[in-house]
Order: C-alpha cells, then sequence, then structure tokens
C-alpha cells in the first residue's frame, strides 16, 4: 500500500506540474518554451540543420582545365557519414563563406568525400578561395552531407550534364551501370579539356549510352535529339548552366519526370518586392521586411539561430513552415507540396502585406 500512494502522489504532482506550465505558457509567449500548446513543427530549422564536421585535405588533383577536385577525410578513425548520388556538402570556406558542392565519389567509401569546383572567374569568390587556399594538409570545415537531387528508381534514365554539372551526376552514372539499368547521358561542355571526368564516362558503359558534345568542335548539345526517344515513365536527370536546364524542361516529353539541380539561382517569380510583416508565431515578434529586403534577414535578429546557408534560394537550408499567408515563391527548389505551406526565407516574399511563419 505505501508503494500504490507513492505512485498515486507522484503522479499527481505530475499533473499539477504540467497543468501549471501550461498556465505559464499561455501567459508569457516569450517564455522559452513553445508558446504554441500543440507545435506545428518544434525547433525544425535547428533539427534540420545539417551536422558539421572537420576533414582534412588528403589529395588534390586536376580532372579538367580550370577544375579542381579536392580528397577530404576526417581527422579521426571514424566512419564518415554516409551519401547517395545527388548528395551535395556546404563547404565553410576561410573567408567564413559557405558554398554548396556535390560529392562526385564512390557512396561506399566512407572514408573520403571527393568535390569538385570550376574556377569562376567573374563569381562570388567562393571558387576562387578553393583553387587558391585549400591545398593537401588544409584543415576545412563541412555541413552535411544532403540530397536534394537523389536517384529514383525508374524503368529508365536519362542524365543530361553541362561542364561541372557533370559532378552530382557521375555518382548516378555509376550507380546506374551497377543496377544493369537503361540509361543515356548527353554531356555537354566549352571543350573536352574543360570537361571534368570525361575519360572515366567514356569507359564507363557502350558508346551508344554516352553522347560527348564539345562546344568547340561539335557544337551546342541536341537537347530534344537526347530526349525524343525518351519512354514514358523515364526520369530525366539534368543539371548544369540556366540555359541548358531551360532547354531540357522544354523538350521534356509527356509521361517522363524531370529532376533539376542547380547551384546559381534561378529567375524571380515576379512579385511587387513591397515592404510587408512577417509575425514570428512561437517568439511573439512582428518584424517588417522592407522593399528589397529579404525575410531571412529580418528574422536573424529576433532569431539568430535560424539555419540558412547558400542566401540565393537554392539549397534548401532556410526553409520555414509558413502558418498564414500567401508566398511569393522566388526558388525553383520546392516541390509543388513543400510551396503548399513553406518557403525558403532567404528569396521568397509575401504576396500581400503578411506572414507568419512557424518560428
Amino acid at each position: 500500500m505505501p508503494r500504490v500512494r507513492t505512485i498515486v502522489l507522484a503522479t499527481g504532482a505530475a499533473l499539477l506540474a504540467q497543468r501549471a506550465l501550461r498556465r505559464r505558457i499561455r501567459r508569457s509567449p516569450l517564455w522559452p518554451m513553445p508558446a504554441l500548446e500543440n507545435p506545428i513543427s518544434g525547433t525544425r530549422a535547428a533539427s534540420r540543420a545539417p551536422a558539421s564536421l572537420r576533414l582534412l585535405v588528403t589529395g588534390r588533383t586536376e580532372p579538367a582545365d580550370g577544375v579542381v577536385a579536392l580528397h577530404l577525410e576526417a581527422l579521426d578513425t571514424a566512419d564518415l557519414p554516409a551519401w547517395t548520388p545527388g548528395a551535395h556538402v556546404d563547404l565553410v570556406l576561410p573567408s567564413g563563406q559557405v558554398r554548396q558542392y556535390s560529392l562526385c565519389g564512390d557512396p561506399a567509401d566512407r572514408s573520403t568525400y571527393t568535390l569538385a569546383t570550376r574556377l569562376i572567374e567573374d563569381g562570388r569568390g567562393g571558387s576562387r578561395e578553393v583553387h587558391e587556399q585549400l591545398h593537401e594538409g588544409s584543415e576545412v570545415e563541412i555541413r552535411g552531407p544532403r540530397n536534394r537531387f537523389p536517384l529514383i528508381e525508374a524503368p529508365s534514365y536519362v542524365f543530361v550534364a553541362g561542364g561541372i554539372g557533370i559532378t552530382p551526376v557521375l555518382p548516378m552514372l555509376r550507380a546506374a551501370e551497377a543496377a544493369g539499368a537503361d540509361w543515356t547521358l548527353l554531356y555537354g561542355g566549352r571543350s573536352r579539356a574543360s570537361m571534368p571526368y570525361i575519360d572515366e564516362i567514356e569507359k564507363l558503359a557502350a558508346p551508344e549510352r554516352v553522347t560527348i558534345v564539345a562546344e568547340d568542335a561539335d557544337g551546342i548539345p541536341d537537347v530534344r535529339a537526347a530526349l525524343a526517344d525518351a519512354a514514358e515513365g523515364t526520369a530525366v536527370y539534368c543539371c548544369g548552366p540556366e540555359p541548358l536546364m531551360a532547354a531540357v524542361t522544354e523538350a521534356l516529353p509527356a509521361g517522363c519526370t524531370l529532376h533539376l539541380e542547380r547551384f546559381t539561382p534561378g529567375a524571380p517569380s515576379g512579385g511587387t518586392g513591397g515592404a510587408f510583416e512577417v509575425e514570428l508565431r512561437r517568439t511573439g515578434r512582428t518584424v517588417t521586411v522592407p522593399a528589397g529586403g529579404t525575410v531571412l534577414a529580418a528574422v536573424r535578429p529576433e532569431v539568430p539561430g535560424v539555419s540558412f546557408s547558400c542566401e540565393q534560394g537554392f539549397c534548401g537550408t532556410c526553409q520555414q513552415r509558413v502558418l498564414e499567408g500567401e508566398i511569393d515563391h522566388r526558388d525553383e527548389l520546392l516541390t509543388d507540396s513543400e510551396r503548399d505551406d513553406s518557403m525558403l526565407i532567404c528569396v521568397s516574399r509575401a504576396h500581400g502585406d503578411r506572414l507568419v511563419l512557424d518560428l
């Protein structure tokens, strides 16, 4: 009986404490517990933030003119996180800038990550840092890996890559060939010398599977011809310059699925661009996003730990749940279902004068 009495008393005390906590939450939306009695997504951004790892550059090669490949290993003996074809990592550069690079090595090799980057002379400086400052012996920080470009199961595949866009596609080719899948590749670039991994690709499969188009010798890749015989259900994967992806989108046969990977932002979807308000439901604050400003910039002072990375709308790190309001989506990353109730706060805005975020 004493034991039963103890259990009853403990249960009663727990219920009283729970009720008291609920009353405190109702009275104080700034109490550092979720202000919503029934959280919609919890600390969703924080839980989604990829883990950070310190890695060592153990090798550096040049698979093409103007392209540097880095081979990264863990500083301890632990296996690196697993990844699948199409995955990328966020690379924290010496300046603190963060850039996304596809993993183009072997997913079965848990000891090494391989990524490659082309020097962009008129870019924002990230590729120049890789080329000029990262060498064997350099320590780097990465976050991830994450995969927004996964290889799905399909009866057949058409891969289209332009230049450095071959990097996420290369592990897919290896996987498709190893599985005995029906696949073809159209790979274009300025010249053969500028196209990374071209020798490996030509040795990977029968010549009829692979079409290499060097513009200086062969002209522009014929996307329509590459897709003309694609059967219904074919998965079409494309990574490369925006004009190439636009051409693939336009030529996509009916019944095929299209999967795009970009490392530069797409064109804005329009909208007024005027000022609007954003209510942060959990934080209990409302911020103003000025004309020409971003939701991310307005939110960060109130929620310093909010996740973000590329600030251009193509990595997906800053995706947040939208509780109320009409969204002006300015990314080309989210799926239709994700667009129903979420947005990338680094680029997307409001259609109207107010949004409510689950932050």
